[in-house]
């Protein structure tokens, strides 16, 4: 490609990457303003979902700020801080998984883990790569000491899923993938919820996640089916639930944030969430960094995804901003690609 072909390509993708920054900030005030609709509408208590939001674009212009400015330390540090977090924060108990925020524990532990594989990526020198990859093994192991069944499984898939994204590889299969992956494990979360599974298969899933999980996400499911269009307002999942009025110990909550989103905010709240992460992979597609960062970082954000489809992990503040903070670190062009020259745009 002669020198005109290439600053047509960077231009293009530069326009490409404005494209998907604007299309996130509308989507968050979109996002925002469905929270007070259906929050006027039903009566429920919107500053939930607005803290969220403000998480999000926080945690994602922060990440394009500290990507650019240090893509290996920014990350290094980021997964420092949800080690920190995850180890200081409640632990899982023996025995069956209670209702609760562990949830979030495991989450931490997934990004620490993803952010520590994006920071080895970057890293200009083999002997710190190896190092960066030593320390991510390290989170699950740390994973392994507290406890957290759900942080080590999702850490032990995306150090491997890492390790395996290739240098010239084809970033819109594997983001398509990671889109499929969210998508079944949202599906199998409903179709619990719904008993639209034969009992063979219901029946184990109960046991693994606990009655008391499956209950609420059951009153959830009722609750969408008889509000369907607007929910019964953000926040209130507490106060119509059965369950939970009857002692269940879920906070207030169903434990899904697919099944909340429903419940609370009816079929709109649902689209809205789906395109959130949607979005998130749209512009890890269109991100100036290498693929196996841009992988890396997709493959994390998917683990999240499945942990607050099961769990309660977007309840957390930390968890939200994280997330975006990851995603905007791997959507950041580096001032420099370690070599001295400013970062050029990845097709």
């Amino acid at each position: 490609m002669g020198p005109t072909g290439a600053v047509a390509a960077a231009g293009r993708a530069e326009e490409r990457h404005a494209v998907a920054d604007a299309s996130g900030l509308a989507l968050l005030a979109v996002c925002a303003a469905w929270a007070l609709v259906t929050s006027a509408l039903g009566g429920g208590r919107p500053d939930g979902v607005l803290l969220a939001v403000l998480a999000v674009a926080a945690g994602y212009a922060g990440g394009r700020i500290a990507g650019a400015l240090l893509p290996v330390a920014a990350p290094c540090a980021g997964a420092l801080a949800g080690v920190v977090l995850a180890v200081a924060g409640p632990h899982p108990a023996a025995g069956p998984a209670p209702l609760g925020p562990v949830g979030a524990t495991a989450a931490l532990l997934c990004l620490s883990a993803g952010a520590v594989c994006c920071a080895a990526w970057a890293a200009p020198a083999p002997a710190l790569r190896l190092c960066l990859r030593l320390a991510a093994l390290g989170v699950v192991g740390v994973a392994a000491l507290l406890g957290s069944a759900a942080g080590l499984v999702g850490c032990a898939v995306i150090v491997p899923c890492s390790l395996a994204a290739a240098p010239g590889g084809h970033r819109a299969a594997g983001l398509a993938g990671c889109a499929l992956a969210a998508v079944l494990v949202g599906t199998a979360s409903w179709a619990v919820a719904d008993d639209a599974l034969p009992r063979a298969v219901t029946a184990p899933l109960e046991d693994r996640l606990g009655a008391h999980r499956v209950e609420v996400w059951r009153d959830a499911e009722d609750l969408a089916a008889a509000h369907p269009a607007f929910g019964v307002g953000p926040g209130r999942f507490g106060d119509a639930s059965p369950a939970v009025t009857h002692g269940v110990p879920a906070d207030g909550k169903p434990h899904s944030a697919l099944l909340q989103q429903a419940a609370e905010q009816g079929v709109v709240g649902v689209a809205l969430l789906a395109a959130a992460f949607a979005w998130l992979l749209f512009a890890l597609w269109h991100s100036p960094r290498s693929t196996q960062v841009v992988l890396t970082a997709g493959a994390t954000l998917t683990a999240v995804a499945a942990l607050a489809a099961l769990g309660n992990a977007l309840s957390a503040t930390s968890v939200t901003a994280g997330a975006a903070l990851l995603a905007g670190i791997a959507t950041a062009r580096p001032l420099e690609d370690g070599t001295g020259r400013r970062g050029a745009p990845v097709p």
